[in-house]
């Protein structure tokens, strides 16, 4: 399965991203965000804790990724990114929607248990 960096940095190339938190927030509200990825590492973590509330309103798939190191070379920056937003996935649409798909299975099952 590809890591939602591989989704990230492939959208960045053939589609568009929004980085950072304030954009990604106005994506989220806007309702043009497919995918919104944050990074576990920021601090404070009020910086995201909004993100997955957002998220949950607007039905769009929120995933907290391992590293905002990571998260920042994805999308193509030289230093860290606290949250990242796809907008459009161009050539990565097909992970998206497979990635999407896993993710909305593992959160059912986690719920039924």
């Amino acid at each position: 399965m590809v890591s939602v960096y591989d989704i990230v940095e492939k959208a960045r190339k053939t589609g568009k991203v929004e980085k950072g938190t304030n954009e990604v927030t106005k994506a989220i509200e806007r309702g043009t965000a497919k995918l919104v990825a944050y990074g576990a590492d920021v601090e404070p973590k009020e910086i995201v804790q909004h993100l997955p509330i957002l998220c949950k309103e607007k039905n769009i798939l929120c995933v907290e990724a391992d590293n905002k190191e990571k998260l920042g070379i994805a999308v193509g920056l030289g230093i860290s990114c606290a949250s990242v937003a796809i907008i459009e996935a161009g050539e990565a649409e097909k992970d998206l929607e497979s990635f999407v798909k896993t993710s909305q299975k593992d959160t059912e099952n986690k719920e039924s248990q």
